[in-house]
């Protein structure tokens, strides 16, 4: 593993200041000394790429076809290594893990397969008319081309996924926009491992020096220097509000200012209907014990909201999601700061007035540090609606249920929402058409609205949409999840009167890449 920064493809170690990794499980440091990036590497990290961009993006698609696949076959071959980094450095188990690398591979073909079908580049034609009256029509044809280069952030809750390979980087160089990863400096030799896949796959198969590199900071210096870059485009973040917030500040004081794709918060709200609850309570707890806890809840799709109206019904779900969530062990959390921070909004809301525990779990593992344990606690309507804080992100196994006095006051709760990235009801079939003004709240809250389902677990495909109004995301108009997402990295350009020979292949009128177009109001190939 070679633990120096990424530029093109050579490797430096800026001025030799260095930091490790560590185990949250133990607080112990891991092997490895990662080299923090320097400025003058930034500088040149951002000039190779956009060197590399001006050929990067007008190389035919069966070559960044070809790169993206090679790269995820890649990453199945040193898979065992990847995961085994990845657990030491993150506490998360091996099963998912696996299904993380899985889901990073697949991304990445998904995309592949995405540009050998071609459509994404949305090519609409309209044909001169040169005998329409009053005023002829002119050749105009127009198509999505790629912004130039990504700086992408690493997550922490996702060191694979949403990391050095993940959904972003591969969504941007489907795009045709090279990449520079700011690792996260929680999985740093995992990013190692990943980000010396990108390069051997891309100086193999002879693309521009630049397409993909890879920094290493501990704190915010080098963030902050290629965010404001002025050969930087874009950019994409996952993380907290606090520092999505910060990056959209500084993209839009830019002299240029660019769009920052970033996924910030969201407490997912559940709305549990009277029916439901009377029907099958136990059912209900035993799904939401699981998805609350799921990795330890560090999922951004995480429950932490319920909402529901006192009820006998209600009453019985609370019984059993107190005895459900009492049975979990605790768990590692991602970094020490991760669980500090939960402890101490969790130890916050247990202490206030107006909120009771439905369940705490006290099975701590003492052999094991930066331990999460569970917990669920209740607050009236009234309350909830009378104090912002309840209506913020508590990142961890945590909810937090929400009584309302009847369908008005649960209204109310959902109308005084900030914007989320799902918001789920579990109904009865029978008692769906009597709530319709809460079933149509949820589609104006959230980017993705649930019937019957957890909101924990993303699909990755051509329908998913994840992301949602602010604070979830910085733009609710687009995903960071499917195929979808490359629309962040692109951008229109109509091509006026101008001769078929010079036109982008998938522009001209013979069609010779055989994509869907819009050919004179008719989608045709």
């Amino acid at each position: 593993m070679d633990t120096r920064n990424i530029i093109g493809y050579r490797y430096a170690q800026g001025d030799n200041i260095t930091f490790k990794a560590v185990d949250p499980s133990s607080g112990t440091s891991l092997p490895g000394d990662f080299y923090i990036a320097t400025l003058a590497e930034v500088e040149e990290a951002m000039t190779l790429a956009w060197k590399a961009f001006n050929e990067y993006q007008h190389i035919g698609k069966d070559k960044k076809v070809a790169f993206l696949r090679a790269i995820a076959e890649e990453l199945k071959a040193n898979g065992q290594e990847i995961i085994e980094r990845a657990m030491s450095e993150s506490g998360l188990p091996s099963p998912r893990l696996q299904g993380e690398l899985g889901r990073t591979t697949n991304q990445l073909n998904m995309f592949a397969n995405l540009l050998e079908e071609g459509s994404w580049v949305e090519a609409i034609i309209d044909t001169a008319i040169p005998d329409r009256q009053p005023l002829p029509r002119v050749d105009i044809r127009k198509m999505m081309v790629p912004l130039g280069p990504a700086v992408v952030f690493g997550a922490s809750n996702f060191p694979l996924a949403f990391s050095v390979a993940g959904g972003d980087t591969a969504a941007a160089l489907a795009a045709g926009c090279p990449v520079i990863v700011k690792a996260h400096p929680a999985h740093p030799g995992t990013s190692a491992l990943v980000a010396n896949i990108i390069k051997k796959v891309a100086e193999a198969q002879g693309l521009p020096e630049g397409v993909f590199s890879l920094l290493y900071d501990y704190g915010y210096v080098i963030g902050e220097a290629l965010v404001k870059h002025p050969n930087t485009k874009i950019v994409t973040f996952t993380g907290s509000l606090k520092g999505g917030t910060a990056l959209m500040k500084m993209a839009r004081e830019r002299e240029e200012p660019i769009p920052v794709f970033a996924e910030m918060g969201s407490i997912n709200p559940i709305v549990l209907l009277p029916l439901a609850l009377e029907k099958r309570s136990e059912e209900l707890a035993k799904t939401y014990t699981d998805s609350i806890t799921m990795s330890v809840g560090q999922f951004c799709t995480n429950p932490g909201l319920l909402i529901a109206i006192k009820s006998e019904g209600l009453n019985r779900f609370k019984t059993a999601l107190a005895e459900g969530i009492s049975e979990i062990n605790s768990a590692t959390m991602l970094t020490p700061g991760i669980c500090a921070n939960y402890q101490r909004l969790v130890n916050e809301r247990i202490s206030s007035t107006e909120i009771s525990v439905i369940s705490q779990s006290d099975k701590l593992n003492a052999e094991k540090v930066n331990q999460g344990l569970a917990a669920v606690t209740e607050i009236s309507a009234a309350d909830f609606l009378a104090n912002e804080k309840y209506k913020e992100e508590v990142f961890g196994p945590y909810s937090l249920l929400v009584v309302a006095d009847d369908v008005n006051q649960l209204e109310q709760v959902l109308n005084s929402l900030h914007g989320q990235l799902t918001a789920t009801v579990m109904a009865d079939a029978e008692e769906l058409p009597n709530y319709k003004q809460i079933t149509n709240q949820l589609a104006i809250l959230a980017g993705r609205v649930i019937l019957n389902n957890p909101p924990t677990g993303v699909e990755v495909g051509n329908a998913m949409m994840h992301g949602g109004p602010f604070p979830a995301t910085s733009d609710s108009r687009f995903t960071s999840v499917g195929t979808s997402s490359i629309k962040r990295f692109v951008r229109p350009v109509c091509w006026q009167n101008w001769n078929e020979d010079l036109l982008p292949d998938e522009l001209k009128t013979n069609n010779p890449l055989k994509i869907w177009r819009l050919f004179n109001n008719e989608y045709k190939k």
